[in-house]
């Protein structure tokens, strides 16, 4: 049986008097690929952002990463455990380079031959990053800032990547682009959490899947068996 990588247990959290989150339970075992899957406004960013301490003390609940509470820690400490978050809107630092931008991912660690062995595969995986390393990242197109948060992500060299819409306002062509590299770096070992808007995409590369309405677990299955489930297909697949 596969090793627990991430376990969320009943997890409350409350925006002032708004209960955001109310009981969430979810796991993401070693090799898997795991997507949240809802409207906007059911609870998915709130619950990635609770794991990765960005968000401040939850309610109640647990969140264990690699068997260790972490619903403690302060976001920097979770980060430095090997938990990774790409942000929704992909946030990356405008003014700096691309190379200065993969740099800050990187800046908690000591290991220098690591550092470049992870520079060398961030730009195996991307090669316009490599062609645009001395350039602002403001300048960079969509596609090519998503590309830089998921390089600069993976130079923290976690041993969790939690995705929040990386297709988010992308064209066609770029979203099957990050998606067969979300594919190919869950190949090489990186479990990941992800968070999409486009289901039908998530559901294809994912192993197994939650759906959230209102700040709760609603469904949990295979992804196979949610991208042939008929209520999902009405709600979140267009009917396909």
């Amino acid at each position: 049986m596969s090793e627990k990588i991430l376990e969320v247990k009943d997890l409350h959290f409350y925006y002032g008097e708004i209960h955001a989150l109310k009981g969430i339970s979810l796991d993401v075992n070693d090799g898997e690929i795991v997507t949240l899957i809802g409207a906007n406004g059911a609870g998915k960013t709130t619950t990635l952002r609770s794991i990765s301490g960005l968000l401040g003390h939850i309610a109640s609940g647990e969140i264990r990463f690699m068997g260790e509470r972490i619903d403690n820690l302060k976001g920097y400490a979770i980060a430095a455990k090997g938990v990774a978050q790409c942000l929704e809107g992909r946030h990356v630092f405008a003014n700096l380079t691309v190379k200065e931008n993969l740099q800050m991912g990187c800046y908690l660690r000591k290991d220098k031959a690591g550092v470049r062995n992870d520079f060398d595969y961030v730009y195996d995986l991307f090669p316009r990053l490599l062609e645009r390393e001395n350039q602002r990242a403001g300048t960079l197109s969509g596609g090519e800032q998503q590309m830089l948060a998921v390089g600069r992500a993976l130079m923290q060299k976690p041993k969790i990547l939690m995705m929040d819409e990386p297709s988010l306002g992308l064209a066609p062509l770029i979203i099957q682009e990050i998606f067969s590299i979300i594919k190919r770096i869950n190949a090489d070992g990186m479990p990941i959490l992800l968070i999409e808007q486009n289901s039908n995409a998530a559901l294809k590369v994912a192993n197994r899947g939650y759906v959230m309405e209102n700040g709760e677990i609603v469904l949990h299955d295979s992804a196979a068996n949610l991208l042939v489930n008929e209520d999902v297909k009405k709600a979140y697949l267009g009917g396909q």
